[in-house]
Parts: structure tokens; sequence; C-alpha cells
């Protein structure tokens, strides 16, 4: 199947896939090729990975924005992303002590996609 990860500010990863898992509002959703279609929510601080058809995971921190899903195409349309190999991890870890609850949300989402517990 087709899969378009993108934020406001750019297209993060496109190519094709043979499943995805994403977060959303209802819970965590894995989808394979032939997925009824769904509209969903993405949650703040959630993850995105992606397992393409060369047998490579592609994983991304999402926050916030929608999911949408067909038989042959998923499109996560987030309101910001950052591909887990971008990821500073230092300054992620750094977050994760700021009072702010939605940067610490964030810095942990940042830590999971690079691939570190948080």
């Amino acid at each position: 199947m087709s899969v378009e990860l993108v934020a406001v500010e750019r297209r993060l990863w496109s190519g094709t896939a043979s499943f995805v898992v994403a977060q959303t509002t209802e819970g965590e959703i894995g989808v394979l090729p032939g997925h009824e279609p769904v509209l969903g929510q993405l949650v703040e601080g959630g993850i995105v990975k992606v397992s393409t058809t060369d047998g490579e995971t592609v994983t991304a921190a999402v926050h916030g924005g929608f999911l949408s899903i067909t038989a042959d195409k998923v499109s996560v349309l987030a309101e910001s992303a950052e591909m887990g190999e971008e990821i500073d991890v230092e300054a992620a870890r750094r977050a994760l002590s700021d009072e702010d609850e939605a940067e610490r949300t964030r810095a942990s989402a940042r830590l999971r996609a690079a691939g570190h517990s948080a």
C-alpha cells in the first residue's frame, strides 16, 4: 500500500509499506493492505511506525493531526512530526524535566521514535 507521512511544514516520508501502526485518540491501530476506510485523530506525542516493503522500519514522533486510511493508501497528516533518525536525543532527555506537561509528552515521543526509552 502507498503511505505518506506529512507534517504541516514538510513531507517526511512516502513510499510503499506492508504495515503501519499509529496511535489515535481511540487507541493504537495497525493497518494492513486492504484495510477498511478509516479516519482517525492522532494523539499528541504519538508514534507512527511504517514497515516498508523493503523490510525497513520508518519511525516518527507525531504531535496531533489525522490518519486517513483507504484500501490501498495511508496518509498521516500531522500538525508536527519528526523522523526518528533526526531527533536530538540529548535535547529530548533534557526536555523530560520541563515543567510543561505537553513538552514532556513531546519529549517522550521523540525518545521513543529515536529508539530510546523515556
